[in-house]
């Protein structure tokens, strides 16, 4: 399958694995005996392109996925089929609950608002609506509060016409095995929820929550970066598979010499003759303007990023490898087996998330899979 920009015309080319993607779910779900293990596809599944990845998902037996927005949801549902659950997390403006009803999406409730808007249109459709309804127990982000659930709890006509599938939280430290915060968050989910006058399963553990252990699975767990190959636990090895790769085209190269200064602001400079390669990946491409330490790879050989990555393009010093063997319109690799989106997040200062979302559309995508 190929997707994006046609390869004799893009400067780069993303390798996608469904391969890769099939096993980390299989791994992720092996973990998890006792829940549903669910697939988060959200930012067009953390941008790797939802229409590919969903279908093999499917295949290896999800059944449940999330999505942050109404839209994503529909665009999902082609291609995952009616009878899979698709969950919208931010769920519906007011006048976005008829379409997401319409078309079997089920939204998370993270408001009283949420709940009135959602259960005015369950009333005038005269129908029950499945819902999920999540509790802030902790994170400050999304959610229902203490005192909204005891509101609930005194006057439970609130949730007259909505079915609760399901009552959600989310770990605001599960990267952190040892943070206390886990388990108070855990234990308040379990007392809010029991406040409730609803049985539904819980639900809290995304991709690192996961690898926290039998006592945050509840229900239904809800990985997504981990399926995608971004390692669950910092400084721990990753059990998961990676799943892309980034080859990009050398534009030009060049000889400098010392003295010679690369990039906006002339931050680089050369202290000796030297060999430099611009290649066709840029900040507009996912690779931070700043990003230090940086390294793209050529024959298993590390490069230098030197200076600032500009908007398209990056600079990179080639000097290690032999002249005549990397010249224009040869290809260096900026992810590959042994240097993943983890290792880019590090050099860049932030997570793997991060990276996989900002990829992109201007590659060629090459989506590989052997079954």
């Amino acid at each position: 399958m190929h997707a994006g920009w046609p390869a004799q015309r893009a400067g780069a080319v993303l390798s996608i694995n469904l391969d890769a993607v099939a096993h980390n779910y299989r791994l992720l779900r092996a973990r998890v005996p006792n829940a549903v293990c669910a697939a988060v596809v959200k930012a067009d599944a953390y941008g790797l392109g939802a229409a590919q990845v969903a279908p093999a998902l499917v295949q290896a037996g999800a059944t449940q996925f999330f999505v942050a927005h109404v839209d994503e949801g529909l665009a999902l549902r082609p291609h995952v089929g009616e009878q899979v659950g698709i969950t919208v997390l931010h769920g519906p403006r007011p006048d976005a609950v008829e379409a997401c009803l319409a078309h079997g999406l089920r939204p998370v409730l993270n408001s009283v608002e949420q709940i009135g808007w959602v259960r005015a249109v369950a009333q005038a459709q005269q129908r029950r609506v499945g819902v999920v309804l999540q509790l802030d127990t902790g994170m400050s982000r999304f959610g229902l509060s203490a005192q909204d659930v005891a509101d609930i709890a005194a006057n439970p006509a609130v949730l007259d016409g909505l079915d609760v599938q399901l009552v959600m939280s989310h770990l605001a430290c599960a990267d952190e095995r040892a943070n206390p915060a886990n388990a108070e968050q855990a234990a308040r989910l379990v007392a809010y929820a029991a406040q409730l006058p609803v049985s539904a399963p819980l639900s809290l553990a995304a991709s690192s929550g996961v690898f926290l252990g039998p006592d945050y699975h509840f229900g239904l767990v809800r990985p997504g970066a981990a399926l995608y190959g971004v390692a669950p636990q910092p400084g721990e090895p990753n059990p998961l598979r990676p799943v892309v790769g980034l080859k990009a085209h050398v534009l030009q190269t060049r000889t400098l010499s010392k003295g010679d200064q690369v990039g906006y602001g002339l931050t680089w400079r050369a202290e000796g003759p030297c060999r430099v390669a611009t290649i066709a990946v840029g900040y507009a491409d996912g690779f931070v303007r700043a990003r230090a330490n940086g390294l793209v790879w050529f024959g298993g050989q590390p490069l230098p990023i030197l200076g600032r990555i500009s908007m398209d393009s990056m600079t990179v010093d080639i000097s290690a490898i032999p002249p005549g063997q990397l010249e224009a319109d040869g290809m260096v690799e900026l992810l590959n087996e042994t240097y993943g989106v983890d290792d880019v997040a590090r050099a860049e200062g932030t997570i793997g998330y991060e990276v996989l979302t900002s990829l992109g559309h201007r590659y060629h995508r090459n989506y590989t899979r052997t079954a």
